[in-house]
């Protein structure tokens, strides 16, 4: 399944800042098993220093985002699997901003916030691989908005590149 395939029905308007950010001949799973380890390699391949750099007040460090990134996938792929399951019930948003602090992400080592970045990614390629064509297509509804199953993966892949181009424009 490649991102061309999604329809604007199967995401709110808000996330296509995420999804322009994947190429439309990406597949799902090639997507997520890429991002496995290009994403670790770039914080990996940070200046030390840096990982806990601000580059303004209030904003967040690579580390920081790094945990934003997990936390996210983690909540979004909860949805999909909801989703997928029948489960109609609206999904609440959540507040990325409230959630920074109390994760504590500039305590923790980066082997530590990558190990765990990577174990969610590796699980939830394994969740993928189990849903069917028909519970990839399953519509619910999420922040508000209308959200497929198949069309999550692409916004956290797209989400990751949005954050990974803030770092590389704003705090070097």
């Amino acid at each position: 399944m490649k991102k061309a395939n999604l329809t604007t029905a199967e995401y709110a308007p808000y996330y296509e800042v995420y999804l322009k950010n994947v190429a439309n001949d990406t597949s799902l799973l090639d997507g997520f098993q890429k991002s496995l380890t290009s994403t670790p390699a770039y914080f990996q391949n940070l200046p030390k220093e840096k990982l806990l750099h601000q580059y303004d007040d209030g904003k967040w460090t690579p580390k920081e985002i790094l945990q934003h990134l997990t936390d996210t996938e983690r909540i979004f792929t909860y949805r999909a699997l909801r989703i997928s399951r029948n489960d109609k019930t609206e999904l609440p948003g959540f507040d990325e901003n409230a959630y920074v602090p109390p994760s504590q992400a500039n305590l923790k080592t980066l082997d530590q916030l990558l190990d765990e970045f990577v174990s969610l990614r590796k699980a939830n390629i394994a969740l993928y691989k189990g849903f069917s064509d028909e519970m990839l297509l399953r519509l619910g509804k999420a922040s508000g908005g209308p959200v497929s199953v198949r069309a999550i993966p692409f916004i956290l892949l797209g989400h990751e590149m949005h954050h990974i181009r803030i770092i590389k424009e704003r705090y070097f």
